[in-house]
């Protein structure tokens, strides 16, 4: 090898060895490694048209992977069978081939032709192979300008070195593609069971009103209509929005949920749409909104009812253009969004009352599911019961085999309004108390049992007799508390505003008598 700008022979080599180790660290992109070597190659070392060429597993072919100084054309034209050629032999014989005079050689095919406008006389070229554990993954080849005396021990020396790193580096990509398949392949088991876990068998209900939900679920899924959850809190909005979503043709992309009810005014806008950085105080960085998010996924807006006034004349133009932009920007950004929302409340009557926009309830009621109390569909408690007590005994370590029948005849009376939300948490909080196999009927707390289902006479707050006026009033506030909150499963902002006070009277209260 000539030396360049006084520089050694040796000093070349290991700048170029510093360089590919440089490229098989940077990247993971095998294509991008191997063309760095070839490049460092022609650099530092004046190899010229080199290429790295990889043996197909299946066809038995071999193929230029990368090539320097090729052309497209001439790329395509360089595949050999095993044993053809010069590169073929190479390959079948995992030894390293010099062809001293290319334009003297008759195993020399040529089959690119990239050396048809060079005198062949003047021609070396270097072929190694490329071993991957002992076996034959390809070959690493170069042309030397020729000269008589040159010898090429040096240069194969050096070319074998390369080709142990660029095998190291072909074993790097199979394992990262290794990975990513198992990935891939875990995430797809995941998704299979997010939709088994969502899956309308797996609501629990036999009865004709859930029939006629899971009826439902099965018509809308396939079609990309808003849906409107209606019923009591506890009912099961959340998975039946999820049922849907997982059996629709957006299963793979993601679901997104927004609990309006959850949080305040001030930062509802910048959840929906998100905020560029500096928008206000505290935005630190620009910060995506769930509707972008969403895209081309599903967003579930629960409680949608608890929207203000300013907020709902924003949705609405998101749902009519589907584009927004971020708080404090100007970018108009397009959004593909699957709309679910759900509510407890009477929006007819919120429309009546103005507390909810018209044309917003009606962009938004296209398809309506109304999603019945437990107290309409009483036949499905046994199976809700069983189902809760499995799900407790797996989660808690605990091998509680039944249920007393004074247990049943009280839970079969029991008006729940927290609805299947309610029976969950009774029935997990009896399985822990029980010491025994059986739970009986005093696992259940006090409260609970306290709200035993209204009678025929209308659903009226007993008051016993002989009570002084003063523990008459305090019972009776103690009861209204008690229900507000289960009907509002715990959210004390919204069991203020059912009760006519302010949110910090009811935590008084509520710490007053030791509720929750």
């Amino acid at each position: 090898m000539t030396p360049q700008n006084g520089s050694k022979p040796h000093a070349k080599e290991l700048i170029a060895l510093t360089e590919i180790s440089k490229a098989i660290s940077a990247s993971l992109d095998l294509k991008t490694v191997m063309q760095s070597i070839l490049n460092t190659l022609n650099e530092h070392l004046g190899m010229e048209r080199g290429t790295i060429m990889l043996l197909d597993p299946e066809t038995k072919e071999i193929y230029i992977e990368v090539a320097c100084g090729l052309e497209l054309e001439e790329i395509k034209r360089g595949r050999y069978k095993i044993g053809e050629g010069i590169t073929g032999k190479v390959v079948a014989a995992g030894e390293a081939i010099v062809v001293p005079n290319v334009g003297k050689e008759p195993l020399f095919l040529n089959r690119t032709k990239a050396r048809d406008d060079v005198t062949k006389s003047s021609i070396a070229f270097i072929c190694v192979p490329i071993k991957l554990e002992d076996k034959v993954i390809g070959a690493l080849s170069v042309d030397r300008l020729f000269r008589e005396d040159v010898s090429f021990d040096k240069d194969v020396r050096f070319l074998t070195i390369i080709s142990s790193m660029t095998a190291q580096a072909v074993r790097i990509h199979s394992l990262v593609e290794k990975e990513k398949e198992t990935l891939t392949t875990e995430n797809l088991r995941l998704r299979d069971e997010l939709k088994k876990k969502f899956h309308p068998v797996n609501i629990i209900g036999e009865s004709k009103r859930m029939t006629d939900v899971y009826s439902s679920i099965d018509l809308v899924s396939g079609t990309k209509a808003t849906v409107m959850l209606r019923g009591e809190s506890g009912t099961g909005k959340e998975l039946v929005a999820k049922a849907i979503h997982y059996h629709s043709d957006r299963a793979d992309k993601p679901f997104i949920k927004v609990s309006c009810a959850a949080l305040p005014e001030t930062l509802l806008e910048s959840e929906f749409f998100g905020y560029e950085k500096g928008a206000f105080t505290g935005a630190n960085a620009m910060k995506r909104g769930r509707f972008e998010l969403a895209h081309t996924g599903t967003l579930f807006l629960d409680e949608i009812g608890d929207i203000p006034l300013s907020t709902q004349v924003k949705l609405l133009r998101v749902l009519q253009e589907r584009e927004l932009e971020r708080l404090g920007g100007v970018e108009t950004i397009r959004v593909d969004i699957r709309l679910i929302v759900a509510t407890n409340k009477d929006l007819e009557r919120e429309v009546r009352e103005g507390q909810f926009r018209e044309d917003l309830y009606y962009r938004l009621n296209v398809i309506p599911i109304f999603l019945p109390s437990l107290r309409d569909r009483r036949e499905d408690l046994p199976l809700l019961v069983q189902h809760f007590l499995e799900k407790a005994n797996r989660e808690n370590g605990k091998q509680v085999k039944r249920v007393s029948d004074e247990a049943w005849e009280y839970l079969m009376n029991y008006s729940w309004p927290g609805n299947v939300r309610e029976v969950e948490n009774a029935i997990e909080r009896a399985v822990i108390m029980c010491q025994g196999d059986e739970i009986g009927r005093e696992h259940f707390p006090f409260d609970l049992k306290a709200n035993i289902r209204p009678t025929d006479e209308g659903d009226r707050l007993p008051v016993e007799e002989d009570q002084t006026l003063p523990v008459a009033i305090e019972n009776l506030e103690r009861k209204l508390l008690l229900r507000s909150l289960e009907k509002t499963g715990g959210n004390k902002r919204k069991a203020a505003r059912l009760l006519g006070v302010t949110e910090r009277i009811l935590g008084y209260k509520v710490k007053r008598y030791g509720l929750f």
